[in-house]
């Protein structure tokens, strides 16, 4: 049996929590959260803590880290220092020197870490991976990611955005996709955003896009926007090109944007060929939650099956360096090269 703590319990974190409830091998000995939360019926009898250190008082086996992006590399690190396995929600760290030290650590302390990318455990969504992958590259990627958030998702979202950009916090997911399909470098990244809110703070934006330019002449384009102020009308657009033909997920609009089961849903997939195209049905597709139970099925089986992640962290470190990488060039004005970090 896994012990297992939970630190962070907004909207991820609880559904994390609730994958390891109904798992059979593992047993949660805690909940951290800095401040009073509202928790599903099934999560009240776990033990409560205020803080982090106090949560690793219990002396768990695993950590789930699903609290503010600034805190996931210190988070992650103190975990395995004593002697924990790690789940981390995306992104890694703010930093790709962050996202290397928690990477080093594992390697040293010889812990399991597995990063939060949710569609890695999609079967729509691998195999519309293997879909693109069989039309041969070079590829252009098209996909973006907005939300029409207002209220509590807003307010969510400031929050977020006092230490992550959207196009970070849900780049990373998208840009994963495409270093899979492409498997090549990243080479170089052209971005730029803007603010469309006061009620963020000035060095802030919360609408960004970017180009990325792969070794083997693949080029991606990514978008996210939150806020109210953003559209309803093609805010999920993935499309892969390639000189061979197109695959694209062809349900876009599907319910409104802020709907998180919709963000991962494909409900179908358009294979075109210049011959004729090709439409794959993807009949009843999981949900968040039993996206994230999947996820901590792989988590707990990673640990005991010793399986190598060596790849799995190297790709969450690249994908993460893709995205500051932007970050950057929206920043500064100027495009930024990427061949340091693919090495």
């Amino acid at each position: 049996m896994t012990r297992v703590l939970i630190a962070g319990l907004g909207n991820m974190g609880r559904s994390h929590a609730l994958a390891h409830h109904h798992h059979p091998d593992a047993q949660i000995v805690g909940l951290v959260n800095r401040s009073a939360v509202d928790l599903p019926e099934e999560l009240k009898g776990y033990p409560l803590f205020p803080t982090f250190e106090e949560g690793m008082a219990t002396n768990p086996d695993l950590v789930v880290i699903a609290t503010y992006s600034d805190s996931h590399a210190d988070y992650a690190c103190a975990a395995m220092e004593a002697g924990a396995h790690v789940f981390v929600e995306k992104p890694l760290a703010t930093t790709v020197a962050d996202a290397r030290r928690v990477m080093a650590k594992a390697q040293d302390t010889g812990r399991k870490l597995v990063v939060g990318y949710i569609l890695r455990h999609h079967p729509s969504w691998m195999r519309l991976i293997a879909e693109a992958r069989a039309l041969g590259g070079p590829f252009v990627f098209r996909m973006n990611l907005n939300q029409q958030s207002r209220g509590a998702e807003w307010e969510t979202h400031k929050a977020l955005m006092q230490t992550t950009p959207p196009i970070v916090d849900c780049g990373v997911h998208y840009v994963d996709v495409m270093c899979q399909i492409t498997d090549a470098a990243p080479v170089r990244v052209h971005g730029m955003g803007l603010r469309l809110s006061d009620e963020i703070a000035p060095d802030m934006y919360n609408y960004g896009q970017f180009q990325v330019i792969f070794a083997d002449g693949s080029v991606g384009w990514y978008e996210a926007g939150w806020g109210p102020m953003m559209s309803e009308t093609a805010f999920f657009v993935k499309d892969v090109i390639s000189p061979n033909g197109a695959v694209s997920i062809t349900e876009g609009n599907k319910g409104a944007s802020a709907d998180i089961d919709g963000h991962t849903k494909v409900g179908g997939i358009l294979v075109h060929r210049p011959e004729g195209d090709r439409r794959i049905e993807m009949p009843d597709e999981p949900g968040h939650q039993q996206l994230c139970d999947a996820e901590h099925a792989y988590m707990l089986r990673a640990i005991a099956e010793d399986i190598d992640l060596t790849r799995h962290m190297s790709d969450a470190v690249m994908s993460l360096a893709i995205c500051l990488a932007a970050d950057e060039s929206i920043r500064t004005g100027r495009p930024v090269s990427l061949e340091e970090a693919a090495q």
